[in-house]
């Protein structure tokens, strides 16, 4: 990445900016702008996070929002209440007085002497997830958002169910929250007299959320508020989407290109969890340049040629080895000037022949194994290895050998036709490319809870033996399968720890199943091309302890329990500024027996800590869930340290009934 350090306009940065809150609560926020920006007022631009503007984001901030402020725009990067060194508490993700307060702090930065009265606002993950829901609210300041890694859909599309199955990111990102949370302000900034009462507060109010996400296991109410699938047309303010095929969020730029009635344009790359202008694997993009387009058109009115760029850019992969982690992808970018493309045509391929016997799935239930995190996040191993381990515990539709290589671009999708024994049951499905050699990677995946199979919203049980159809759609994806390669279809009725099993060993019996496969004429080469990354000087730190990802899987042959334990250490860190040191380590076990779904169980242990001079905290948060036939039981533990001394403690325990999952 190209550091840029001279800018059009001189940079000032305000550390502590205070935004109060119509109810009194202080907000922090971390500013940059042109020094002139009083006489010479600008656009403003936020960011609006939980994850703790000092010491969580400042990485990715120092790279942006600097560069921002050097080409014309107030930067404002929000802890919001609860969290970081705001004021307040937080009780759940998106909730209407976060978006309430993001609508403030627009409103209030719109009024301010130095800002031009237009105000855009973007974020990746929580913070691409909020800006597009406090577009729906279409406060009058904001213009334009860029959104990335984000989704429209908290039900389906989000880290707590897809296709009506629970995903482990449920309980996993409650304990990362819980531990998140949990962490004091800065005494510099919050006061040597004030911090440690701010911080029992907080601790004494946390949430830990898994239990309430629990409680909604269907498509209510609950997660339909911020779902911005609920009305498309509530946003009026032009969107830039961008996502990463190595993201848990690849569906999002497509419906959003797809159904944004304002200007909208999408952009999908080969990257993990990451801003792409430093993510990987590479190729990375010019994201800033990319954004300041988007900006300069929306916030300045100036002619930059972004409503003429194509509607839908997208990084074709090539096939490579299956690896845990790929520094790089090799591929080409496409364009499509409008999406969905009438350039791209559906091939539809049967995968079981008119009077065959059906195919029986009955697979084990640590079948997934091989399937990767949700959303990688590490630069680590995480991301899907080699599939024959999984294809081995699913049945496979082997197609023939390609004479020729296929582009496929776009939501593979499968119907299928089956009956099961038990009242509920979950299907996978892999479409997967296996190389000459056997060696088999994982192109996308879909999931179903299968009494899901009419409506998330109003689900209904299977009567065993019964004959039912239901469509399962796949990821989007972007990706050539060369000649010589074949494709395969595996489909399981298990995916841990991907997904919860099902409360008892289910066995399909697939009578048909048809693949329809989007599929675009060969790319010859790059359509479009993009500038080379910048961003402002890097975080200037010194490493106290370096990072390190772990993940082990271990098969106990005396009691079949299989065992998958990740283990992340995000190291720990001094800003050569202020001072103020943090380290980090987070620890996962995922366990279950192959023949035994209720044997599943999940823990995670989080450590956190700061520290300046004599000053140290330390947070350790663990958490635990399993389940039998009707229940799921989640527990958790906060323990807060000043120093070595025990100065907090806390249980959560809850129980929350199964139902149809």
């Amino acid at each position: 990445m190209k550091t840029v350090t001279e800018f059009p306009r001189k940079v000032i940065e305000f550390p502590d900016m205070g935004i109060v809150m119509p109810d009194g609560c202080r907000l922090s926020a971390r500013a940059w702008m042109p020094e002139d920006a009083g006489d010479d007022p600008v656009p403003a631009i936020l960011e609006h996070l939980p994850y703790r503007k000092r010491d969580g984001t400042i990485f990715r901030d120092q790279l942006t929002h600097p560069y921002f402020a050097g080409h014309g725009y107030a930067s404002i990067r929000v802890d919001m209440r609860g969290n970081g060194d705001s004021e307040g508490l937080m009780d759940d993700e998106y909730s209407e007085q976060e978006l309430q307060d993001a609508c403030d702090v627009i409103a209030w930065a719109a009024s301010q002497p130095w800002c031009n009265g237009n105000v855009g606002m973007m974020g990746i993950s929580w913070g691409g997830f909020n800006c597009l829901q406090v577009a729906a609210k279409q406060p009058p300041a904001l213009k334009a958002v860029i959104s990335l890694c984000s989704t429209v859909d908290r039900y389906a599309d989000d880290i707590h169910y897809k296709g009506g199955c629970l995903l482990i990111e449920n309980f996993g990102w409650a304990s990362t929250m819980l531990s998140y949370s949990s962490r004091p302000p800065d005494p510099l900034l919050a006061g040597d007299n004030r911090w440690r009462d701010l911080w029992l507060t907080r601790l004494e109010n946390q949430p830990f959320l898994a239990p309430l996400w629990l409680k909604h296991q269907h498509r209510d109410a609950y997660w339909k508020r911020g779902s911005i699938c609920e009305d498309f047309s509530a946003i009026h303010a032009a969107v830039l989407s961008i996502g990463g095929w190595h993201d848990g969020y690849r569906n999002t730029v497509s419906h959003l290109a797809t159904n944004i009635e304002a200007p909208v344009k999408g952009i999908i790359g080969p990257w993990i969890h990451k801003y792409p202008h430093y993510a990987a694997p590479k190729p990375a993009i010019g994201f800033l340049q990319e954004a300041l387009r988007w900006w300069d058109r929306w916030l300045k009115g100036i002619d930059t040629g972004v409503e003429t760029d194509p509607a839908y850019r997208a990084y074709v992969m090539d096939s490579v080895r299956p690896a845990r982690w790929h520094p790089e992808r090799p591929g080409r970018w496409v364009a499509e000037q409008e999406w969905p493309s009438s350039t791209i045509k559906t091939q539809s391929i049967e995968l079981i022949a008119d009077g065959s016997k059906p195919a029986i799935v009955a697979s084990p239930q640590s079948c997934g194994l091989a399937g990767g995190e949700y959303f990688p996040f590490t630069f680590g191993p995480e991301l899907p290895g080699d599939q024959r381990p999984d294809d081995a515990s699913s049945v496979c539709f082997d197609q023939p050998e390609l004479r020729d290589a296929i582009d496929i671009v776009g939501a593979p999708e499968v119907e299928v036709r089956l009956s099961c024994d038990r009242p509920q049951a979950n299907i996978a499905i892999r479409l997967c490319d296996v190389h000459p050699d056997g060696a088999s990677e994982l192109i996308s995946y879909g999931v179903l809870n299968l009494t899901h199979r009419k409506s998330h919203e109003f689900p209904e049980a299977l009567a065993p033996g019964e004959t039912v159809s239901a469509r399962v759609v796949l990821d989007q994806c972007a990706y050539r399968v060369p000649a010589g390669h074949h494709l395969r279809i595996a489909v399981s009725n298990a995916y841990w720890p991907m997904i919860w099993p099902s409360p008892e060993p289910v066995r399909l019996a697939l009578s048909a199943a048809t693949l329809a496969l989007p599929l675009r004429p060969l790319a010859t080469g790059d359509d479009v091309t993009f500038a080379e990354p910048e961003g402002a000087t890097p975080w200037a730190t010194e490493t106290i302890r370096a990072a390190n990802s772990e993940r082990h899987v271990d098969r106990d042959e005396k009691t079949g329990i299989v065992t998958l334990s990740i283990t992340d250490d995000f190291g720990e860190v001094r800003d050569l500024d202020h001072g103020l040191a943090h380290g980090s380590i987070a620890r996962e076990t995922w366990t279950i027996h192959p023949d035994h779904p209720l044997s599943a169980s999940g823990k995670t242990h989080w450590t956190q800590t700061l520290s300046r001079n004599e000053w140290s905290v330390r947070t350790e948060t663990t958490a635990e869930m399993r389940s039998d036939a009707q229940n799921f039981i989640v527990s958790a533990r906060i323990e807060a340290y000043e120093g070595e001394t025990l100065v907090f403690e806390r249980n959560f325990e809850e129980k929350v009934p199964r139902v149809l999952l």
